[in-house]
């Protein structure tokens, strides 16, 4: 099975994700976009995407990325993530990285974009440590 088939099959399975419209959109080695749209269920009181929205598609991406090279058993031991500006658009795109595999740990990287009518903009950024989890 291919990267992106087995994330889209990973990503069917998690009712959060479904629930946010968190979809796949590619997927290679090392490296994930994913994509979710734009609706009020998700926006804070000023209209903006919600922080906790912001902080989900970051590590979303990146534990996605993460599951390309070391397999599906990971789970966060660290993430953070730097709002850089309001996150306004009718979609969002996370396109995460992963900067360092390791047998124990893996590094990743996320940018995240805010789609409107004028093109793409960088809203946030964010970095997440994974742990390899031993079944």
């Amino acid at each position: 099975m291919n990267a992106l088939a087995m994330l889209q099959q990973i990503n069917a399975l998690a009712a959060f994700n479904q629930w946010c419209g968190i979809k796949v959109a590619a997927a290679e080695s090392g490296a994930v976009e994913i994509q979710m749209p734009w609706r009020p269920e998700v926006g804070q009181y000023s209209g903006f995407l919600h922080a906790g929205l912001v902080g989900t598609l970051i590590d979303t991406a990146c534990g996605f990325a993460g599951v390309t090279v070391a397999g599906p058993n990971l789970l966060a031991a660290n993430f953070s993530v730097n709002c850089l500006r309001p996150a306004v658009g009718h979609t969002f795109i996370a396109r995460a990285r992963v900067v360092k595999p390791g047998k124990a740990q893996v590094f990743t990287s996320c940018d995240l974009y805010a789609v409107d009518a004028e093109g793409e903009k960088l809203v946030a950024n964010g970095q997440t440590l994974l742990t390899v989890i031993q079944p």
